[in-house]
Order: C-alpha cells, then sequence, then structure tokens
C-alpha cells in the first residue's frame, strides 16, 4: 500500500491494482498528499482529480448527508486500509530500566563500593598465621576463627538491602506510570465527537472515527482528524498549532476546505468528510517524525541537556514554539513521559541532581510550591548529612591511628595491612550509613505517593486531573473565578417568562392567547436561528425531564416552542442546513446569532436572537398584539429596560430577544457588510429563561468562604441577572461592601487614559469584586492576571477559575489552576485546563480544595515523622562511633531503619483520607515554611525523648538489664543482646511516633479516624512483625540476639512511651518557645499571620491574654494620637478624592494577608486599629489575630480606612516602627 505512486495522475490507473481489492477509490498515499495542499491549490486538485468533495466522498464510499452505513465489516476494512485514529504511545520504561534508574542513586552506589570492598576484604586472610595476634586490637580483642569466617555477612547484608530499596523504589515508579497511563487512556475516552452515521447524529469516541466518516464541526471543537470541508458556516480556524500563525483562518468549501487534525475551531459550524486518521494526519505524520526524535533526544538527556521530550506537553506551555507540542496531548499516551515530568523534579536522593533537573525544567511553568520547598529542604538535609557523615569517619580514623600507632607505639606491619584496611572500611561503611539514613530519599516518593493517590481518589469525586502538580496547588487557593452558567448553575435552561404582543407573561401565555401570525415568526425564528445539532430528547426514564442535547440556551427556546404546542422537526425538515443562505455564528464579540433564509419569492430573511439589550439596541420595530410592525422609538427602548428586562434580570432570568429582518432579493444584500445587515431589525418577542442554582452550591460557596477563599463570578450575563444568582447561590450577602460591575465599567476603571492596564488601578477594584457581568473572555483572563500579578498582599494570590468555552483558553492557561467542564466544555478549553470537571459542578471544586491541601498536610506529617528518625539516627550513630569507635545501629539495621521510615511510612502518612475539618482554615499560602511551628516542636521534643532513652540504654543498659556489655567489641565479634536492645527500642519508638506524626497541628487525639486508613494500620502492624522476626531470628546479618518475652516487653514498653510523651508536648504551649519561631523557616520572609492564626486559636490560654491585655492598651493610647494625626492630614488632603477609592482590604480571606502593622517583638500580631468597644470587636482585638475588617462593625471613620489603606505599603515595608506610617503615608 506504501508502495503506490503519490501521483494523482496514475490514480485512475492503479484503481485496478490492489486497491482495487480494497474497493476504495483512493490510496492511503494520494489522500496524504492531498491534505499536504492549502487553499487554493487544494481546490484545484479537488477538481481535477476528483470532480469535488461530492467526487472525493463517492470515491470514499460514503454519503455526504447520510455518512457511512456503520457497517462493522466495513469499518474494520477502512482501518485495515487507512489505519485507526490513534498514534501509538511511546513505550513505557520497563521494570527493569527503572531499576537501572533506581540504582543511579549516588548514596546507594557509595553503599555498593563499600559493600564489595568489605566483601572482597573478608575473603582476604593474611599469609602469617600468627600475624593476625600481633595486629592491631582496634578496638579491644580480636575474634576466635569461627567468627572470622562470618565477616561476609555483613558487605552482603548490606548488597542484600540495597537490593531491596532498589526493588521497591522501582516498583513504586512502575505502579506509578501505570496508573498515569490509566488516567491517560480515561482522559482520552472522554474525548468525543459529532459524526453522521446511517443519517442519524451519533456522539463516537475519537479513536472510533474512519476515513470517509462524516464529522460535524462546531465551535470549540479539537479536530480529531483531517478532512476535506463539505459545507461551512462562519468557519473560522485557529491553526497555530501546526502552523504558528497565530491569526485565525477562514474556511470554506469553494476556497480552502482543508481542515487538519489537532486545530481548533474558533468560530462557525460545519461538515467534513474524513480523509486521514492516526499518523497519516498531519499531527500523526509529525509525531511520526518526533517518535523517532525522542530516542535521541533521551541520548541527550543522559549528557545532562536540556530535555524537551516531544511528549512533554504541560498544557501550560507559553512559548511559541512549544505550540506544536500542543497536539500532542489528546492522541498520546506517553502520559506518562509527559504527566511524570512535573515529579521527575524531586525525584533522585541526591541535591546535585536535583538541581540539574530543577534547570531542566525551566520551560515549564513555575514549579508547584510544595516541589519546591520540598526540593529547598532535600537539599539542606542532604548536606547536612554529607557533613555529619564525613566528620564521623574522619574521627573513627583518627582515633584507630591515635590509639595505635601514637598511644601503643605499634609499628605499622606490612601482613597486618589488609585487616587495618578492613577498619578503614567498616569505619566507612558506618559513616555512608549516617549518610544514608540522613538523606530522606522518601520526600520526592511521600509526594508521588500522595499526589497520585489523590488522583485516584479525586476521580471518584469527579475531578479529572491532567497536571499532578494541580492538586497541590488548588489546596493553597485563595479566590475562585468561576462561570456561572452550568457551574453554579444546573445548565437546563427552561424559558419562564416572556414578553410579547404588548404584553408581560408572567408564564408562557396559552397559544391561543397570541395571534397566529406573531406565532408563526417566533417558531419558525428559534426552529431555524439555531444550531441544528441542539435538540430536545424524550427523557430516558419514565418521567424524567427531557434530555437536552447541544447548546442549552437554545434548549430553553426550543422548549418554549414545544411549551406553545408547536413542533420545531417539521420545520428543520423543510429547510435542511444545507439550504441556510449564510449563517453569523454567535461569537463573544457579536453576542448574537442569525441565519438568513431565502425565501420562495427570492427575498430574504434573516431570523436573529442573542442578549436583550444588544438586540433591541438594533431593533427599530416591535411586533404589537396583532402581530403587525410597529415603530419602537428609543424611549420605548429605555421603558422596555426597565420594565420587562430589569425584572426579569432580577429575578436571575437570562433575557433573550428574538428579532427578525426582511432584505428584498433584488440587489442582493452585501453579506459580508455586517454592521448594516444586522441592523433596523423588528423584535419579536423577549425571552427569561431560567436557568435555576443547583442545589449543591450555596453550601459549597459557604465551605468556601469559611475555608478563606474568596469566590468570584465571571459571567457573559446581564448584571441584574448576575446579582441575582450570585444572592442565591451566596456569593454576595446584602449590606455587605462589594462590587458588582459589567465588563465596560471594569475596563473604565482598570484602564488609563491610553487604554492600558494598570496594576495600580486594578488592584482598587479586585479586593472588592465579586460579580463581573457582561465581561469579554478578555476581561476574564484580565482579571485573572491582575489578581495573579496583585502585591497588595503579603501572600501572591492563588487563582483557579473555571471555564468550559474555547475563548476561556487564555484565562484557564494563566490560572494557577484551570478547571474545564467535562460535559460542557469544549475540547479547546479541556486542553489548557489542569482539571477537568466530569460532573460540571461547582461543589467538585471544593472537593478538589479538600484533596489539594490533603497532599499538603500529608506531607507534613510524613516531615514530621521523618526529620525525627533522621535527627536522632544520625546523631546516635555519631556520637556512638566517637565515643565507642562503632554505631549502636549496624549499617544493615540503619537499613532497615530507613525503609520502615522511608518508604513504609510514606505509604502510611500519605495516604490518609481527608476530613471536612481541612477546610476549616485558612489557605497556607505560597511562603508558609514547609515545617511549622508545632512541627518544629514535636520533632525535637520527640528527638530529645528518643537520645535520652537510647544514651542511657547504650550507657548504664548493661547495668540495667544485667547483661554483657556490647561496647567497644571487636572487628566480626557475634552481635550482642545489649546492642540488639537499643535496635529494639529504637524500631519501637519510632512505630508509635508514626501514629503521632498523625497529627501536625497539635491535636491531642492521635487515634482520631485510624481505622478509616486501612493502609496506615497494616503498615505499622506489618513493620512490627517484621521487627520481630528480624530480632529473633536475624542473627549475624542484622547483629541481632534473640531477647527473651521480657526484655521484649520493656522494647514495647519504652516505645509506649512515645505516646505519652506526645500528649506531654501538645500541651506546651508554642507561645513559650520563641526559638521556634525562626526554626523550620524555608523562606527569607517572616512567619506569616495565617500560621499564627491557626496555632495561637489552639493554642494561647487566657493567662497569656491577660499579659498581652496591657500590651494592647499600650498601643491604643499610641494608635489613638496616630490615628487622629491621620485624620487631621487626611482631610488636608482632599478627603473626598479619597473617599471614592474602593478600599480594597474588604475581601474574606485578605484579612488574613493582611495584618494591619506587624510589630516584631514577642507579641503575636495586633491590629492597630482602634477599634470601637463593640464586643466582637474586643473578643477579636484579644484572640491577638487581625480579623476581617468587615466595615459594618468596625464602624470607624471611613476617612481613617482610607488613610489606613494608603499607609498600609509603609507599615509593611518598616514593620518595626508602627509611627513609622506617619510620615510616608500621606
Amino acid at each position: 500500500m506504501g508502495d503506490m505512486s503519490n501521483s494523482g495522475f496514475y490514480a485512475k490507473n492503479q484503481r485496478n491494482e490492489d486497491n482495487h481489492a480494497a474497493g476504495f477509490g483512493c490510496s492511503v498515499m494520494e489522500l496524504r498528499s492531498l491534505m499536504e495542499l492549502r487553499g487554493t491549490e487544494a481546490v484545484v486538485k479537488l477538481q481535477e482529480d476528483y470532480t469535488g468533495v461530492e467526487g472525493l466522498c463517492k470515491r470514499l464510499k460514503t454519503s455526504p448527508t447520510e455518512g457511512l452505513a456503520g457497517a462493522q465489516i466495513d469499518l474494520d476494512k477502512r482501518r485495515e486500509i487507512y489505519g485507526k485514529n490513534l498514534i501509538p504511545p511511546k513505550t513505557p520504561k520497563t521494570f527493569l530500566q527503572l531499576v537501572w534508574e533506581a540504582l543511579q542513586d549516588v548514596t546507594l552506589i557509595i553503599l555498593e563500593i563499600a559493600a564489595l570492598i568489605s566483601l572482597g576484604l573478608s575473603f582476604y586472610h593474611p599469609p602469617g598465621e600468627s600475624g593476625g595476634e600481633s595486629c592491631a586490637t582496634g578496638a579491644g580483642g580480636v575474634e576466635d576463627e569461627g567468627e572470622a569466617d562470618a565477616g561476609w555477612i555483613e558487605g552482603a547484608a548490606i548488597l542484600l538491602s540495597v537490593v531491596c530499596v532498589v526493588l521497591v523504589t522501582a516498583f513504586n515508579d512502575w505502579s506509578k506510570e501505570k496508573q498515569f497511563r490509566g488516567l491517560q487512556s480515561r482522559i482520552e475516552q472522554e474525548q468525543k465527537f459529532q459524526v453522521v452515521r446511517g443519517s442519524q447524529v451519533i456522539q463516537l469516541p475519537v479513536s472510533d472515527i474512519v476515513v470517509g466518516d462524516i464529522a460535524q464541526i462546531k465551535y470549540g471543537d479539537l479536530l480529531p482528524a483531517d478532512g476535506v470541508l463539505i459545507q461551512g458556516n462562519d468557519l473560522k480556524i485557529d491553526e497555530s498549532s501546526l502552523t504558528g500563525e497565530s491569526d485565525h483562518v477562514k474556511k470554506c468549501a469553494d476556497m480552502d476546505p482543508m481542515l487538519l487534525s489537532g486545530t481548533h475551531v474558533m468560530e462557525g459550524s460545519g461538515r467534513m468528510v474524513v480523509t486521514a486518521v492516526g499518523v497519516n494526519s498531519q499531527t500523526g505524520i509529525i509525531f511520526t517524525l518526533l517518535g523517532a526524535g525522542t530516542e535521541e533526544e533521551e541520548k541527550k538527556e543522559k549528557k545532562g541537556g536540556a530535555v524537551e521530550d516531544g511528549h512533554q506537553n504541560t498544557g501550560k506551555m507559553q512559548d511559541g514554539n512549544m505550540e506544536s507540542n500542543q497536539i500532542k496531548v489528546k492522541k498520546q499516551d506517553g502520559a506518562a513521559a509527559m504527566e511524570m515530568q512535573p515529579l521527575k523534579s524531586a525525584e533522585g536522593g541526591e541535591s546535585d541532581e536535583k538541581e540539574k533537573k530543577k534547570r531542566v525544567h525551566g520551560s515549564k511553568k513555575e514549579k508547584s510550591v510544595l516541589q519546591g520547598k520540598l526540593t529547598k529542604l532535600a537539599v539542606q538535609i542532604g548536606k547536612a548529612g554529607l557533613l555529619m557523615s564525613a566528620i564521623t569517619v574522619i574521627i573513627l580514623v583518627l582515633y584507630f591511628a591515635i590509639d595505635n600507632f601514637v598511644l601503643q607505639k605499634q609499628p605499622w606491619l606490612p601482613e597486618c595491612t589488609p585487616i587495618y584496611v578492613q577498619y578503614f572500611v567498616k569505619f566507612f561503611i558506618i559513616g555512608v550509613t549516617v549518610l544514608v539514613v540522613a538523606v530522606p530519599e522518601g520526600l520526592p516518593l511521600a509526594v508521588t505517593i500522595s499526589l497520585a493517590y489523590s488522583v485516584k481518589k479525586m476521580m471518584k469525586d469527579n475531578n479529572l486531573v491532567r497536571h499532578l502538580d494541580a492538586c497541590e496547588t488548588m489546596g493553597n487557593a485563595t479566590a475562585i473565578c468561576s462561570d456561572k452558567t452550568g457551574t453554579l448553575t444546573t445548565n437546563r435552561m427552561t424559558a419562564v417568562q416572556c414578553y410579547m404582543g404588548d404584553v408581560h407573561y408572567r408564564e408562557i401565555p396559552d397559544p391561543g392567547a397570541l395571534s397566529p401570525k406573531l406565532l408563526d415568526l417566533l417558531v419558525n425564528s428559534i426552529s431555524l436561528n439555531s444550531a441544528y445539532t441542539t435538540k430536545i430528547l424524550p427523557p430516558d426514564k419514565e418521567g424524567g425531564l427531557p434530555k437536552q442535547v447541544g447548546n442549552k440556551t437554545e434548549c430553553g427556546l426550543l422548549g418554549l416552542v414545544l411549551d406553545l404546542k408547536r413542533d420545531y422537526q417539521p420545520i428543520r425538515n423543510q429547510i435542511p442546513e444545507e439550504k441556510l443562505y449564510k449563517v453569523y455564528t454567535f461569537n463573544s464579540s457579536r453576542k448574537s446569532m442569525s441565519t438568513v433564509i431565502k425565501l420562495s419569492d427570492g427575498n430574504f430573511r434573516m431570523y436573529s436572537k442573542g442578549a436583550s439589550e444588544i438586540v433591541l439596541k438594533k431593533c427599530n420595530h416591535i411586533l404589537n398584539e396583532v402581530g403587525e410592525a410597529r415603530v419602537f422609538r428609543p424611549r420605548d427602548k429605555d421603558e422596555m429596560v426597565k420594565k420587562v428586562i430589569e425584572p426579569m434580570a432580577c429575578e436571575g432570568l437570562r433575557t433573550i430577544c428574538v428579532a427578525y429582518r426582511d432584505f428584498s432579493g433584488d440587489p442582493e444584500p452585501n453579506w459580508d457588510d455586517e454592521t448594516n445587515i444586522l441592523n433596523n431589525l423588528t423584535a419579536i418577542c423577549v425571552v427569561g429563561i431560567e436557568d435555576p442554582v443547583r442545589p449543591e452550591v450555596p453550601d459549597a460557596i459557604l465551605k468556601c468562604q469559611r475555608a478563606g477563599i474568596t469566590v468570584r463570578m465571571v459571567t457573559g450575563d446581564n448584571i441584574n441577572t448576575a446579582r441575582a444568582i450570585a444572592i442565591k447561590c451566596g456569593i454576595i450577602h446584602p449590606g455587605e461592601d462589594f462590587l458588582c460591575i459589567d465588563g465596560k465599567e471594569f475596563n473604565r476603571r482598570i484602564r488609563n487614559e491610553k487604554g492600558e492596564v494598570e496594576q495600580e488601578r486594578m488592584d482598587k477594584v479586585w479586593p472588592k469584586l465579586r460579580v463581573l457581568a457582561r465581561s469579554s473572555p478578555t476581561d476574564k483572563h484580565t482579571l485573572v492576571k491582575g489578581i495573579i500579578d496583585s502585591t497588595i498582599a503579603d501572600q501572591r494570590q492563588v487563582v483557579a477559575v473555571t471555564g468550559d468555552g474555547t475563548n476561556d483558553g487564555p484565562a484557564l492557561k494563566k490560572a494557577d489552576v484551570g478547571f474545564a467542564m467535562g460535559i460542557a466544555g469544549t475540547d479547546v478549553a479541556k486542553e489548557a485546563s489542569d482539571i477537568i470537571l466530569t460532573d460540571d459542578n461547582f461543589s467538585s471544586i471544593v472537593k478538589a480544595v479538600m484533596w489539594g491541601r490533603n497532599v499538603y498536610d500529608s506531607i507534613s506529617k510524613f516531615l514530621q515523622f521523618q526529620l525525627t528518625v533522621n535527627v536522632v539516627a544520625v546523631i546516635v550513630a555519631f556520637t556512638g562511633a566517637c565515643i565507642t569507635q562503632d554505631s549502636p545501629l549496624k549499617a544493615v539495621q540503619m537499613l532497615w531503619v530507613n525503609l520502615i521510615m522511608d518508604t513504609f511510612a510514606s505509604l502510611a502518612l500519605a495516604t490518609e483520607p481527608p476530613t471536612e475539618s481541612l477546610l476549616m482554615r485558612k489557605p497556607y499560602g505560597r511562603n508558609k515554611p514547609l515545617i511549622s511551628s508545632t512541627m518544629t516542636k514535636n520533632i525535637l521534643g520527640h528527638g530529645v525523648f528518643q537520645l535520652i532513652i537510647i544514651f542511657t540504654l547504650l550507657f548504664v543498659g548493661e547495668k540495667i538489664f544485667d547483661i554483657d556489655s556490647g561496647r567497644n567489641a571487636p572487628l566480626n565479634s557475634p552481635p550482642s543482646e545489649h546492642y540488639t536492645i537499643i535496635f529494639n527500642t529504637f524500631v519501637m519508638m519510632q512505630l508509635f511516633n508514626e501514629i503521632n506524626a498523625r497529627k501536625i497541628h497539635g491535636e491531642r487525639n492521635v487515634f482520631d479516624g485510624i481505622f478509616r486508613n486501612p493502609i496506615f494500620c497494616s503498615i505499622v502492624f506489618g513493620t512490627f512483625a517484621m521487627q520481630i522476626v528480624i530480632v529473633q531470628f536475624g542473627g549475624k546479618p542484622f547483629s541481632c540476639q534473640p531477647l527473651n518475652l521480657e526484655k521484649w516487653m520493656w522494647c514495647v514498653f519504652l516505645g509506649l512511651g512515645e505516646l505519652v510523651w506526645g500528649q506531654v508536648i501538645s500541651t506546651i504551649p508554642n507561645s513559650r518557645l520563641r526559638f521556634l519561631r525562626r526554626a523550620g523557616q524555608l523562606t527569607r520572609k517572616d512567619e506569616l499571620p495565617e500560621e499564627d492564626a491557626n496555632e495561637d486559636n489552639e493554642e494561647i490560654d487566657h493567662a497569656e491574654r491577660e499579659l498581652r491585655r496591657g500590651q494592647i492598651l499600650w498601643f491604643r493610647g499610641l494608635n489613638r494620637i496616630q490615628t487622629q494625626i491621620r485624620v487631621v492630614n487626611a482631610f488636608r488632603s482632599s478627603l473626598y478624592e479619597g473617599l471614592e477609592k474602593p478600599d480594597p482590604r474588604s475581601s474574606i480571606h485578605n484579612f488574613m494577608t493582611h495584618p494591619e502593622f506587624r510589630i516584631e517583638d514577642s507579641t503575636p500580631n495586633i491590629p492597630l486599629i482602634d477599634d470601637t468597644d463593640d464586643d466582637s470587636a474586643r473578643r477579636r482585638k484579644y484572640s491577638s489575630q487581625p480579623s476581617s475588617p468587615n466595615k459594618n462593625n468596625n464602624a470607624i471613620d471611613s476617612g481613617i480606612n482610607l488613610t489606613i489603606d494608603t499607609s498600609k505599603s509603609a507599615a509593611s515595608s518598616s514593620p518595626a516602627s508602627p509611627l513609622h506610617s506617619l510620615e510616608t503615608s500621606l
């Protein structure tokens, strides 16, 4: 098939060859060469070789109107000849490749080498038999013969545990890849496309499309295959993904009919015949080239060259050169390659590797907050570990050398060299083990597991996560800009009121009450001037609501036709879609849709519908009660707006005006002159369409507001409609100080004289803005960008945006997290988004917030546990080595501890299910340190407890238990009971501390909800069982001596002490431990107030408050003077100008981002506003956290409010002097 000649000239002769057997009139290569042409060339070629599109359809054995018959044999044959519509995925990494990657870890390599040397030396016996006696007695006594044979065990055991670690890591990676492939295939199945088969329009998964299918394309589609346009209305395509040209390309059957896969339909609609699928489509061809490219790329990547993997599309690429990668995602199962990118940056235990990877990913969007913090932390810990291990080795070697060669004055005997080397290797292994325990390689693992687990579970909550880090970013969200239609509302439009024939009907009138002429015009107008794909079908199940298919607003109008006891289908059958003379499709600038039909007498009639205030502006006649047109004057319009449109809108109805206009056929009007065509209309009626609020939305919005997230509504609807819906949803509450403005007013406020957006002006608008109506997609993008770039708060805002239309793409991309609608959303929107809401429901966003916060908390839990073990194990190994020349915890034991605390703990703690209580706190924000003061307190507290116990056991343990001391044992001596007890107690303490680590905000009940997490329980019990096996039967490799029941009970008892000690620690208030305030800080910034808010709520008691009251009173006095000076000055500096500026501080969550003035000494933040003595204000003051400055209960002179506003920048710049703000503020 591939050897056929490319040229069309031979097509006719060729048809008799193998192609003829297949029975189709064109080969793959012919079609492929046809699709490479553009514009007029393509039209000429189609005419010459195929006699136009109809001829092409004939050769492909398909009908332009009815499509393929859909017989299975025919479809299979087409797939066999022309290929399937999928692009073969990049092969996943095999398990062995993953094992190899896990082995690249630097620390593991060092360990392997050390173990091999140790193995080699243990088999080497010095020549002189008696040589061993005279050599150094390093740490007292030399082993007897039987023991010397067991010398190899330690080396072998280390190698074995390395193998374990590698296998576990590789297995984790492998299951992770598998999950992503599953996720990706799920995303692919989501994408469906409308095709005509057997004259029925059906939705097919994209992969089922075959050559010869007739596909219906409409606004917002991502074309799944190449094709030739049969008929189109006003079709404009964005081909930038293939050509890089940003201008939209107009397509029509007689000028440029070529449609390419992977391009976006930006306007209009049409039908095309599919000519190339899968690898033969234009996108597929690019892919095949890339496929060859990726192998070379990978070689480069190994050399550390920057990776721009062909499949790495993170959906957030802004630079144009990467646009071409956009198309790959949908058809690419290289999901694993694509999706894993963000995570890789934290993988690999060593810092330098991370740094390199971090640079490589510079092209991607800014690294997710959490990953940035973690990488930084892991690097810091790694460095510290390296230092400790180096010191350990140096001290051991020096001690040994000084002890033997200086104090005992022994000569260096050549035959003893191997024994010395063996000692040195032993020291080296101890050092490396310290390093292994110090480096938290479990961190990236914990993030990965936690995210992968969350993503899997979020599926059940109707969140399809496309980019992993979106899940965690969502936990920090401070603002959500939501669409109205379909997200907050049910998207089931029903016409409930209308105004026609000079009467305002509060419910749909009886058809008998209307004049027949009016009714006919109305029914025709609605039936013809709507997408023919929009239908109302009978309900799926008995007694259900009728099913609405297609554009929901149009469904509402068609519903009106049915309510008026008429049917739209016969009218459509009379004038099928191809007979429509000209269609002006709906787009965001027109905000209306018009269809022109040719009447039987040769004249034209245009039906128009659209947003009522826009269409009414263009009407100068209106139909009266008998269906005659009467003049419609401007003052009538104003009255209409006041009497009809506003009342409807205030009830939350969307108003649509239906109109028409007649044109004479001679001369034919110039249809391209839109402004004149879409004018002088005659209004038929105004319909009020209701889109009820989803029942679960008000509750979800309340949860968001409680969680410190501001919800803003951005909609294309009329401002009154929008306001009414916003009140129903609970976005705004009557009596609050907020802004509801429309797009025009919004632009007036944020743009300067030159029409440029000024951030300064923006900052005055967005904090109070709650509803933005009649907004264009650009407004939405501007708003999102403005909020993200804003610096007026001390926290950068994290914004989530929902969108469904093609034009929402830019806003979805700009936002920190873009949510696309799974049902109503266009492919373009889904492509630009991070998370797809499979049920289009706002309450699913709240679930995403919950999961996001849960990820953050899970990581913190793991950190708290891991760092405790790290600190203790490193200190024990270090001091033990320095004092007793041997680490109390042997290398193999350390590796086992490492396995418990890294791999298992990350599984146990990272899979905690989220609880509603996560929504009761404010977002953490970007600068919050990863380790809060409560966590630092826990880490240090538990660390001290464990060290005390272990050192007690190490130095006086033999006396307590009345056993032989294990200290200063010679090389390769048998394991001692003493050291086994130390090891066992250590592990028991870790196990019980793992339960403590489940809570990070200082809660008391650490067992709360423990059985909801079966993974956690099984891991704790599993580890316990393994520990018993290791101690009782581990013997020489694990350096363990079996213990009797009494000693076991002591070990467990000491472990249980952790739980008791945990309660003691949580009793100590953080405020007492001031030095912790600075610990665990990852950013240069000061500790942020919301963190105080978190802990101080729980941990400041009344006595503390009394103490602070004095300070507060003092500040009040000082503040009175300050406000008085300020008020005077404010009056001087023209108060009136100032009053108009909206105060950007009344937003709900802003209170946490803006303590009024910071006073940096031991007091937490105290807002220095002189509150009136109303009760709530006083309470708020003493809880020492800045509370929401709702204007209504801080009855302060607005003059002061204004000045606080202006002085804010000053105050925050020099928080140390509250008075400083006076000079600078005004």
